[in-house]
C-alpha cells in the first residue's frame, strides 16, 4: 500500500486494520487528501481477505476539528463531482456514502472533540463508540451553512436535529448515546480497549455474512428515505452560499470560528458555574 501523509495504518489484532487521522498538529483536520486516503485504505480493507473490519480515531487531544478551513477542499477530490452550485456538498455527501456502501462494516472511535465535518465522518461510520468526556458539535450553522452532509434529521430525529441546526450547541458522549448519536460511550482511558472488544467480537465473523448483515441495514434505510434526506440537503447547502452573512464568514472563516469557539468556551464556563452554585446550596 502507498506511504501516507495524513493517516497511520496498523493492524492491532487479528482481522482489524486501524486508521488514526495523523495531523495532530491541526487537530486532525479533514482535508481533500486525508478524505482520499482514508478511502484508499478502505477500499483496499474490502478486497483484503486478512481484513475483516476497519476502526478510525484520531491522534493526539482529539478525533478532529472538522474540514480543514485552510485551503481549498475541491482540489484533486478522490472522485470526480458534477461541478456548479452545489459541487463540495456533493462531493462530501457521496464520500461519506462510499463508506455505507463497502463490503467490510467501520467503527468510529471518538475522543476529545468531533466538530463539524468530523460529525460527518464518525456518522458516515457503520457503529460509533465515544469517550464519555468527547464533545461534540456542529457550530458552523451559526455562520455558514447548514452541514454539508446532512445526517441530522434522518439519524437524530426532528427535534435533536433542530436544536443541532439552530444552536450547533455540544453533547459529551453520554448524551451522544442518548439520542442515537454513538452505540456506546466509556471511560476515555478504557476506550482503546473497548472498541478494539468490539472489532474482535466483528471479526469473528465471516465476511461474505458480515457483508450481507450490513448490507440489510443499509438498503432498509435507504427504502425508508435516508439517503433521499441527506442528498436532498446538498441543495440548501448550495442555498446556504449565496447569503450575506456567509460572504462575510468567508472572509475570514478561522477568525469567525475562533470568536464563536471563544463565546462558547464562556457560556460553558457560566453553566458549569450554574451547575455548581446550584450543587452547594
Amino acid at each position: 500500500m502507498a506511504t501516507q501523509e495524513t493517516i497511520a495504518v496498523d493492524h492491532p489484532i487479528d482481522g482489524v486494520c486501524r486508521i488514526t487521522l495523523d495531523r495532530p498538529d491541526k487537530r486532525n483536520a479533514i482535508s481533500t487528501l486525508m478524505r482520499t486516503e482514508i478511502l484508499r485504505v478502505l477500499e483496499a480493507n474490502d478486497l483484503d481477505d486478512a481484513v475483516r473490519v476497519t476502526i478510525i480515531r484520531g491522534s493526539g487531544a482529539c478525533f478532529s476539528a472538522g474540514y480543514d478551513l485552510g485551503g481549498d477542499l475541491m482540489v484533486d477530490p478522490p472522485f470526480h463531482t458534477a461541478p456548479g452550485d452545489g459541487a463540495w456538498a456533493r462531493q462530501v455527501t457521496q464520500n461519506w456514502f462510499s463508506f455505507w456502501d463497502l463490503a467490510k462494516p467501520v467503527i468510529a472511535q471518538v475522543h476529545g472533540y468531533a466538530i463539524a465535518g468530523a460529525t460527518e465522518l464518525v456518522q458516515a461510520c457503520d457503529l460509533v463508540y465515544v469517550a464519555d468526556d468527547a464533545r461534540i458539535s456542529y457550530p458552523i450553522v451559526r455562520v455558514a451553512s447548514p452541514p454539508d452532509w446532512q445526517y441530522h434529521a434522518p439519524l437524530l430525529g426532528m427535534r435533536r436535529a433542530m436544536e443541532i441546526m439552530l444552536t450547533g450547541g455540544e453533547m459529551l458522549g453520554p448524551e451522544a448515546v442518548q439520542i442515537g448519536w454513538a452505540n456506546r460511550s466509556f471511560p476515555a482511558d478504557a476506550l482503546d480497549a473497548e472498541v478494539l472488544d468490539v472489532a474482535a467480537t466483528i471479526a469473528g465473523t465471516a465476511s461474505d455474512l458480515m457483508a450481507i448483515n450490513k448490507r440489510l441495514v443499509h438498503r432498509q434505510a435507504e427504502i425508508m428515505g435516508v439517503r433521499s434526506a441527506i442528498r436532498a440537503g446538498s441543495e440548501f447547502q448550495a442555498l446556504a452560499g449565496h447569503q450575506a452573512s456567509v460572504e462575510s464568514f468567508r472572509a475570514d472563516p478561522l477568525g469567525a470560528m475562533k470568536a464563536h469557539n471563544a463565546a462558547d468556551a464562556a457560556r460553558r464556563a457560566a453553566r458549569q458555574d450554574r451547575t455548581a452554585r446550584s450543587t452547594d446550596s
